[in-house]
């Protein structure tokens, strides 16, 4: 009878039994199967794997009844393990910064240079930021909560992270955790506004390979973008001077070991840490609430709208220059660096095989990112910080 006793004890302080004997245990059931979901998007279906895979798993850990790796310190209890990495990493704003530092390294801003014009798409597909932004607005979300909200839209998951950490710490979790998620599906979610928006002709036109770039011009535009926007907006400081940075590593050619370290240690260590903390902040009990799913779907509207707004752009630009400019590369005009331009590419190949527009699509993607950056520091600017 004690060995009986021994084993239901056991069965009543398993996770088992906290699914089904909580309050609203079905929940965690949810987002078990949400979490599964993404790792099987990830792995057989190779959306964004690097990024996907660690999200989905901190999803699966944070909804383990009971097994505490969110747990906050209490008494002689010490906090659950991915906590102490959120608070270090992602609270702090430290893994935001370090990831720009990372994205800079990798980013080849040659083809933004070579062609000016893609800042203009670049900045045409931040207007997801500012629909979603007025729509939370009517919907009741505070001032600060909207511009957190509206941030989504430009695809950039650090940015939406650092935003949300400065003006709505409490939207943090559902903002950061739909950021990455829509950016790690944007194979699944662009294809079909860009078709819906162009016509075959428009998505079968080849463009004019891009000048040469001189290294002399890719050492001043990290320096020059980081004086200028700086001093327009002090706020952009820790995400544009990161970006930047980590760009002129890679382009002096005398710091080669440092941005090699960037590239990849240093890369792989952020997004992992980076990807488990963000998914662990999905708790089914503060998850699935209407306020939180609302959100979802406002960030959903933001990133379909800067879609829309870079592919629009696109077309006028096509019917501009008599038709050398392929609307589809202003869908890359998100952040989401390099995802967004491989979309690019990827959609043009289809209407025509001959299309090779990824770095035509790479000038709005790392448009893009100094376009989210500084829709961010405007709303960092106007909205009182959350200490």
């Amino acid at each position: 009878m004690e060995y009986i006793k021994k084993i239901l004890d056991l069965l009543m302080e398993s996770g088992f039994y906290a699914i089904v004997s909580a309050d609203g245990g079905w929940k965690y059931l949810i987002m078990i199967a949400v979490a599964c979901t993404f790792i099987y998007l990830a792995i057989y279906k190779g959306f964004e794997p690097l990024l996907l895979t660690p999200i989905a798993f901190g999803i699966l850990l944070a909804n383990l009844p009971l097994g505490g790796v969110m747990a906050e310190a209490s008494g002689k209890e010490l906090a659950g393990f991915l906590r102490i990495i959120h608070t270090a990493g992602i609270k702090s704003g430290v893994f935001p910064c370090l990831m720009f530092l990372c994205v800079g390294a990798m980013t080849d801003f040659g083809p933004l240079i070579s062609n000016p014009v893609s800042l203009l798409l670049g900045a045409a597909a931040q207007f997801g930021i500012y629909m979603a932004f007025t729509a939370a607005r009517i919907l009741g979300f505070t001032g600060s909560e909207a511009a957190a909200i509206g941030i989504i839209g430009g695809a950039d998951g650090p940015t939406a992270i650092l935003t949300a950490t400065r003006l709505a710490p409490h939207l943090l979790p559902v903002i950061a955790v739909a950021a990455y998620s829509y950016m790690a599906l944007i194979p699944l979610i662009q294809p079909p506004i860009m078709r819906a928006l162009t016509t075959k002709e428009e998505r079968e036109t080849q463009m004019k390979q891009l000048r040469k770039v001189t290294k002399n011009e890719k050492i001043a535009f990290p320096v020059v973008v980081t004086i200028f926007c700086s001093l327009l907006l002090p706020s952009v400081v820790p995400l544009i001077g990161m970006l930047m940075f980590g760009n002129l590593l890679r382009e002096t050619g005398a710091t080669g070991r440092l941005s090699d370290t960037a590239q990849n240690a240093l890369c792989n260590i952020i997004t992992i840490c980076l990807g488990l903390t963000v998914g662990a902040t999905a708790n089914a009990t503060d998850f699935l609430t209407f306020r939180t799913l609302g959100v979802v779907v406002l960030g959903l509207l933001a990133f379909s709208f800067s879609t829309f707004g870079g592919v629009i752009l696109g077309k006028i630009l096509y019917k501009l220059t008599g038709g050398k400019i392929n609307p589809l590369i202003g869908s890359a005009g998100v952040s989401a660096v390099p995802m967004a331009a491989r979309v690019s590419q990827s959609e043009g190949a289809k209407a025509n095989p001959r299309n090779f527009l990824l770095m035509h699509a790479m000038g709005p993607n790392v448009a893009g990112v100094i376009g989210s950056a500084v829709a961010a520091g405007f709303f960092m600017a106007i909205y009182p910080t959350v200490l």
